[in-house]
């Protein structure tokens, strides 16, 4: 089973490039072997609801994906990245479910946030629901009806689906161990911690990021999965001085402000602001530009003025295609402030020769680059998907057929990136230092050497072309 290599990776549900994991390991194998190192299988787990991300069991995978047979013939080829939802399992998960039937006889129940165990009085104050980082406009609770007939409130910080988890109680250190060594076990080379900065909560504070106690919930991690030789993700979109502060106790993270920083120059040919994020990010990380949600915005505060984040965020609107006001609001189920949905393609306005330039950045910054499946096709917003769903992220979650894959990738936008993602995999220049070279503010001068290797990379934003040498 691979480890981590410095090589492209794929982000892709099981049946979004072809119907299943199978049909996936082919479509890598027929067009994508040399372009793509690792891969990010969404979540492949039985689920409940938010695409695999209402986990209802670790231990299986969706029978209409494939089966662990089908992961562990991936991972012989790719290193693998599997997601675990640290903060939250399915409500309707046998752990949920035994809970809501045997209450405090449950051998479960205390894997979940009671309210009236975690609030002093049982109930929050004003105070503290207004200091608490929340995704709706009051306490973060659903109620659990007992097979006894009584309620009470327990901690739900996304959907009704999905039940936060009390990572402090012994009851969740073992549900922790024992998820995470399975997965490591079935060819993970990495673990992504999905909303990693919600786990940690305690009454009076903010409930997200909560220090000490996410450094100790990210050892006990590392524990865990450090013997079996596999790395792990956090996963924060919030302020990017929270990602230098992981980085810092030397943590992979992700680069989550570089896609917007990129749409930014692009869109009016300035790289000044992109230049200063290239400068300080951190090196141990993995690049982005597209994921399964849409383009960050709340990552790129204080990276772009106010103003600028503003006027981007509007132009995406106006220069990007296919993509209105309207999918980011209640008619499409999707009140999301914290990020734009859209493909990133059709974010630059479907235009090969921004997109190309956009990637090649991408590819030179510091880290290992990861590239969304609908991105690795350029695809463009799906309309007829978002229409029919009414989900405003299903405007950038395709599902493409075999025939479609062997369509798209004749398409000269996906035969210049693939060669890109080609070059960046084998050029041994990748494998060390990263310097900004001088240029002008419409430009990008970027060195990466290693040893007596070197590939430089020099952009013009005016006139969205580029150039690369190399050794």
């Amino acid at each position: 089973m691979k480890k981590l290599e410095n090589k492209c990776m794929l982000i892709t549900y099981s049946d979004s490039m072809g119907k299943n994991l199978n049909e996936l390991g082919e479509l890598l194998e027929a067009y994508f072997k040399k372009a793509v190192g690792g891969v990010h299988i969404l979540p492949f787990f039985p689920s409940s609801g938010d695409r695999g991300f209402a986990p209802m069991d670790y231990h299986r995978v969706e029978p209409a994906f494939g089966d662990w047979a089908d992961v562990e013939r991936l991972a012989e080829n790719y290193y693998l990245m599997f997601d675990y939802m640290i903060n939250h399992i399915s409500a309707q998960s046998e752990y949920y479910k035994d809970f809501l039937q045997k209450k405090d006889a449950s051998e479960y129940r205390d894997l979940f946030l009671r309210y009236k165990d975690f609030w002093e009085n049982g109930e929050p104050t004003e105070e503290q629901v207004d200091a608490i980082y929340k995704r709706k406009p009051r306490a973060p609770y659903v109620e659990a009806h007992f097979a006894d007939g009584s309620t009470e409130k327990v901690w739900c910080t996304f959907d009704e689906e999905q039940i936060d988890i009390n990572c402090k109680s012994g009851t969740a250190k073992k549900f922790l161990w024992d998820n995470l060594t399975d997965l490591c076990r079935h060819g993970a080379a990495m673990i992504r911690l999905d909303a990693f900065a919600y786990a940690t909560k305690k009454a009076g504070t903010s409930c997200f990021f909560i220090e000490p106690d996410v450094w100790e919930l990210l050892q006990e991690c590392e524990d865990i999965v450090a013997p079996y030789g596999v790395a792990l993700l956090p996963e924060i979109h919030e302020h990017y001085t929270m990602q230098k502060k992981i980085a810092g106790q030397d943590y992979y993270v992700y680069d989550f402000a570089l896609p917007m920083l990129l749409i930014n120059a692009i869109y009016y040919g300035n790289t000044e602001y992109l230049k200063h994020w290239l400068a300080i990010c951190p090196r141990k990380q993995f690049t982005t530009l597209d994921t399964h949600d849409g383009i960050g915005v709340v990552d790129v505060k204080d990276l772009l003025p106010d103003e600028e984040i503003e006027r981007t965020k509007e132009d995406i609107f106006r220069y990007g295609a296919n993509v209105k006001k309207i999918y980011n609001t209640a008619a499409y189920n999707n009140l999301d402030i914290y990020q734009v949905n859209c493909s990133y393609y059709s974010a630059l306005g479907d235009d090969d020769d921004a997109y190309l330039l956009a990637r090649a950045v991408q590819f030179f910054a510091p880290g290992i680059p990861q590239v969304y499946y609908v991105g690795l096709l350029a695809g463009k917003n799906d309309l007829k998907l978002l229409e029919e769903t009414k989900v405003g992220r299903n405007i950038n979650r395709h599902y493409y057929t075999k025939e479609e894959v062997a369509e798209e990738v004749k398409r000269p936008v996906v035969k210049g990136l693939l060669e890109l993602m080609e070059f960046r995999n084998t050029h041994p220049a990748f494998g060390g230092s990263f310097t900004l070279l001088d240029c002008g503010k419409n430009e990008l001068y970027i060195e990466r050497s290693c040893g007596d290797a070197w590939a430089r990379l020099h952009a013009d934003f005016s006139a969205k072309t580029f150039q690369i040498t190399c050794s």
